[in-house]
């Protein structure tokens, strides 16, 4: 009996969907954006696909193309500090993206000094735990990876500042926001990416280090050791 594969094969195109656009980890809910700044959006979508962005703080609704490649990226003005904002994003799905600050955003990075948190059992840390809830703080925690090229998403979850989550997040970023949110009545993200152990280097581009015959020289000596990479650019990236 001779079958018939030209219909089953039409039934499975005909019912192909359209690929839903996609945000990274750091565009999220509960997210903090600077002030009076231009901040990039980006994300993935079909190829070609419109996409439309548009904040609850402004009247203006920005769009971009999706790349042959599938990417998109487009940059959006933002206004003095305050919030809660939305922000809808639509392709051939939405995506709302709820309970957005703005205000500052410091990346806080750096050795085991930066990366020290109550669970290393800082008395300090201890003591704020029972007040530390704070809604106008928020923490973005960028686990230990590498990577040999420059990534466009990483691991990670905006959270508000709260008892759980300060046990695990750095004692020096959470004083330093603590104070600027304290000093400059705004809203404060913190982006931690810690390495205790880590050399200079490996948070440097790998491209400046190669092109600077002072910085090759330092990189060259560096000795390899069991618990945090080495290579140059692996931790930037």
């Amino acid at each position: 009996m001779k079958r018939n594969w030209l219909l089953p094969a039409l039934l499975f195109c005909g019912g192909a969907s359209v690929a839903n656009v996609r945000l990274p980890a750091v565009l999220a809910d509960n997210m903090v954006l600077e002030q009076h700044s231009t901040v990039k959006l980006w994300g993935w979508c079909d190829a070609g696909e419109k996409i439309f962005v548009s904040p609850s703080w402004s009247p203006i609704t920005d769009s971009v193309v999706g790349t042959r490649d599938g990417h998109w990226l487009l940059t959006v003005a933002t206004p003095a500090a305050g919030g809660p904002y939305t922000i809808d994003i639509r392709g051939w799905n939405m995506i709302r993206l709820k309970n957005v600050l703005i205000g500052e955003v410091w990346v806080c990075s750096g050795q085991s000094n930066m990366e020290m948190c109550e669970t290393w059992g800082l008395p300090d840390v201890q003591a704020d735990l029972p007040a530390c809830a704070n809604d106008q703080i928020r923490f973005f925690h960028v686990p230990r990876t590498t990577s040999t090229a420059p990534q466009d998403d990483c691991p990670g979850r905006w959270v508000v500042c709260d008892s759980d989550e300060l046990k695990t997040f750095s004692a020096v970023g959470y004083y330093f926001g603590k104070t600027l949110n304290k000093a400059l009545s705004v809203p404060v993200g913190l982006i931690e990416a810690s390495w205790g152990g880590t050399p200079a280097e490996v948070w440097t581009p790998e491209a400046l280090i190669n092109d600077d015959s002072a910085l090759k020289a330092a990189n060259g000596r560096l000795v390899p050791a069991v618990g945090w990479p080495y290579l140059p650019g692996r931790c930037y990236n």
